[in-house]
């Protein structure tokens, strides 16, 4: 869970992320929509893809990138549970006066 969570601190990941979502774009395509270098959207991608989040599917010469949107629900649904399963902070009986 922590690949998921240290992959999504980054502003433009959660963008791809969110164009992935959309439908399954090349390394130049997001390079395009976000106004990035193809070798950083590619840097992205490979952080994405190690946490899980994004996979890549080879068609011809091109490969697309698609969300991996169950692992991302998966990860968001166990931080959440984890979350209700907090206890609550202990508290000191009041003193007799």
């Amino acid at each position: 869970m922590d690949q998921v969570f240290a992959a999504l601190a980054s502003a433009a990941r959660r963008d791809i992320l969110a164009r992935l979502g959309v439908a399954g774009l090349s390394t130049t395509e997001l390079a395009t929509a976000l106004g990035m270098s193809a070798p950083a959207v590619s840097r992205h991608l490979s952080v994405l893809e190690q946490a899980g989040l994004a996979t890549s599917e080879r068609h011809g010469a091109r490969v697309l990138y698609k969300l991996n949107r169950d692992h991302l629900l998966e990860a968001l649904t166990s931080f959440a549970q984890t979350l209700a399963h907090v206890a609550e902070p202990v508290r000191k009986p009041r003193e007799s006066i």
